[in-house]
Formats: structure tokens, C-alpha cells, sequence
């Protein structure tokens, strides 16, 4: 991810859950269910800055429309989070038990 598009989720983190966070590797991450893919792309992992219970983030973001607005998330390494697969797994539940607007 370019410098622009870290320093964006860095912003998420900071307004999502109140702390810096310093840009550490890319990972990509390809996540399939039932044989189809639910999820694809690149997460970004951050060393969280002065979190009381996290030390690391994994962030990413994507498109929610044809206007370019984007969704960003930014799911904290704590309990069974322990990379960026299971981040995006534990936000694919997450999305599934939302209800619909």
C-alpha cells in the first residue's frame, strides 16, 4: 500500500481505537468458504503505540460504492487475533451478524 493509503488506515486506528500505531508489513490474504473466495487483498499490520490491552492492528479498507467512499477496518491483535487471516475472518463474522440497513 502506498504512504497515502497507510497514513488513512493509521487515521482509522486513531479514531476507532485511540491510539498511533507505527506501519510494520503488508500481508496478503486470500479467504475462502464453502470453495468460494469471501475475501481478497492485501492487510496491513501495525505496532500499536500505548494501547492499554493490544500491541498490534490489522487494518485495511474498501470500496462500499461507485462514488470511491471507502469502509476501513482496523481489527486489534487481542485473543484468538493473532494475524491478519484471522482478523479478516473475525471481521467477515462480525459483518455477518450486523443487521441489514
Amino acid at each position: 500500500m502506498d504512504e497515502a493509503g497507510n497514513e488513512a488506515l493509521q487515521e482509522a486506528i486513531r479514531h476507532m481505537h485511540g491510539c498511533g500505531s507505527i506501519w510494520v508489513e503488508s500481508v496478503p490474504v486470500h479467504e475462502t468458504f464453502n470453495g468460494e473466495v469471501v475475501w481478497e487483498g492485501d492487510v496491513e499490520v501495525f505496532d500499536l503505540i500505548d494501547h492499554p490491552q493490544a500491541k498490534r492492528a490489522y487494518a485495511w479498507s474498501s470500496s462500499t460504492d461507485t462514488a470511491g467512499r471507502r469502509r476501513f477496518y482496523a481489527v486489534l491483535g487481542v485473543g484468538p487475533i493473532t494475524d491478519a487471516v484471522m482478523a479478516v475472518r473475525a471481521s467477515i463474522v462480525a459483518d455477518t451478524k450486523r443487521p441489514a440497513s
